[in-house]
C-alpha cells in the first residue's frame, strides 16, 4: 500500500506528531510498505484563494475574528499547496491536523482519509487567554468535528479522555478510533549517571497551559524549606520572559536554567532525574512517555492523557493542576527518597515500553490500514 502521512507543522517542529512520524515512516518503509511525507511550509502564508465552505455549519457566521479568519487563510494555503505539490494518488491518506484531513478529503474524493486527532486546539487557546470559552472562536472549532466525522471514512484519537472530551461534538463517539502515540526506544533510553545534586527536567511549548507558573511556585517552596535542585526548562514560546521574571521574583535564578528551542532533547533527557510538567490539559502528553523510556520519575497533574499514562504512586506521581503546594509536597517525597524515586522510574519505563512502543503503535495503524486495503 501507499500512503501519504499528511501533517501541518514541518517534521522538524517539537512535539509529539512531529517527533513520532519520521520514524514512523522509516518503519513501515523497512517493511515495505509505501509511505511519504506532505506538510505546509512556514513560508506558504496568504496564497489560498480559493472559496471554504463546509457540509454540516456555515462558518462565515464566526467570520471577523482573528483565529477564525485565520485559520480559514490557513486552509485555503493548505489547498493551494496540496495541489502545488501532490500530483500522485494514494491508496490512503493519513492525516494528523483537521485542516490537512479536510483539504484531502477535497481534493481526492475517491481516496480513503484518516484523520488522528492529537490535541484540541480550542482548549489550549482558552487556557492560553487567546479565546473564551462559548465565544465566536470556540463554537467555530468545535464545529468543525462534526464536519470531520461526516466527511471522513476514520477518526483516530490518542487516549480515551480524549476521546471522551470529543464525544459531545460527535454523532457516533463509539466509532472514533484510539491509537496513542509511539516512541522510538532507541532514541529515548536511559543512560547512567549519578548527580550530586538532584536535577529537575521540564519540556513543553512555554505557553499558559503548561502550568510551569505552578512549577516554579513549587520550586520556590522547596528552595524554602532547604532542598537543593536544579530546573531545567527546555522549549520556547509566548512566555518566556515573563517566566523568567517569575524565577527572578521567587528568588529561582540561580537554580533554573531556560534553554529554549532544542531540536534533540532525546539525547539529553536521560541524565536528569525527576521529569516534571503540571500542565492545565493535555490529550497524550507525549513527554511524559519520552521521559519514562529515558527511565526519569515522573511527576504530572491528574489530566487527559497525562492520567492515563501514570498510575498514582506506581509509575510516577499525581497532583491536580495549579496546585503548587500539592506539586511541593510530592517533589518533596521524591527529593527525600531515593528508593522512590528508582521505583518509580523502573516501573514508568517498563509501562512505557509496553505500552507505548512505536513498534505496537506501527502494527496498531497496519491493521486499520490493512483493513481499507481494496481487494
Amino acid at each position: 500500500m501507499n500512503i501519504l502521512q499528511a501533517l501541518f507543522f514541518p517534521p522538524e517542529q517539537p512535539g509529539g506528531v512531529s517527533s513520532m512520524i519520521p520514524f514512523m515512516k522509516e518503519r513501515f518503509v523497512k517493511q515495505s510498505w509505501g509511505m511519504e511525507l506532505f506538510y505546509l511550509p512556514k513560508r506558504v502564508r496568504g496564497k489560498g484563494t480559493e472559496p471554504v465552505e463546509f457540509a454540516t455549519f456555515d462558518w462565515k457566521l464566526y467570520k471577523g475574528t482573528p483565529v477564525v479568519d485565520k485559520y480559514i487563510q490557513t486552509y485555503k494555503d493548505y489547498i493551494w499547496w496540496t495541489k502545488m505539490r501532490v500530483r500522485q494518488r494514494y491508496d490512503i491518506i493519513h492525516a494528523h491536523h483537521p485542516i490537512a484531513a479536510l483539504v484531502m478529503r477535497q481534493l481526492f474524493p475517491g481516496t480513503p482519509v484518516l484523520l488522528t486527532i492529537h490535541s484540541s486546539y480550542e482548549r489550549e487557546l482558552i487556557l492560553n487567554g487567546k479565546i473564551k470559552a462559548d465565544g465566536p472562536e470556540h463554537r467555530f472549532l468545535t464545529s468543525l468535528y462534526r464536519e470531520l466525522e461526516v466527511k471522513l471514512d476514520q477518526i483516530l484519537t490518542v487516549s480515551a479522555s480524549f476521546k471522551s472530551y470529543l464525544a459531545p461534538y460527535v454523532e457516533e463517539p463509539d466509532k472514533i478510533g484510539i491509537v496513542p502515540n509511539g516512541f522510538d526506544e532507541s532514541r529515548f533510553r536511559p543512560m547512567p549517571h549519578e548527580n550530586e545534586t538532584l536535577q529537575f527536567i521540564t519540556m513543553c511549548r512555554l505557553v499558559p497551559a503548561k502550568g510551569l507558573d505552578t512549577l516554579l511556585e513549587a520550586c520556590s517552596e522547596l528552595k524554602k524549606n532547604g532542598h537543593s535542585f536544579v530546573l531545567h526548562i527546555i522549549g520556547d514560546g509566548p512566555i518566556q520572559k515573563e517566566l523568567e521574571q517569575m524565577a527572578v521574583e521567587l528568588d529561582l535564578y540561580e537554580e533554573t536554567i531556560f534553554y529554549g528551542y532544542m531540536l534533540h532533547p532525546e539525547q539529553f533527557m536521560p541524565f536528569f532525574d525527576i521529569f516534571v510538567l503540571p500542565s492545565r490539559a493535555e490529550a497524550f502528553g507525549s513527554v511524559f512517555a519520552e521521559a519514562a523510556l529515558c527511565r526519569l520519575a515522573l511527576v504530572g497533574t491528574n489530566v487527559g492523557g497525562i492520567a492515563e499514562q501514570i498510575e498514582h504512586g506506581y509509575n510516577g506521581l499525581l497532583v491536580p493542576p495549579g496546585d503548587s503546594p500539592a506539586l511541593a509536597k510530592e517533589l518533596t517525597r521524591l527529593i527525600e527518597d531515593a528508593e522512590l524515586r528508582t521505583r518509580l522510574a523502573y516501573a514508568a519505563e517498563k509501562k512505557a515500553k509496553s505500552r507505548y512502543s512505536l513498534q505496537r503503535v506501527i502494527r496498531q495503524l497496519a491493521h486499520v490500514y490493512e483493513s481499507y486495503r481494496t481487494t
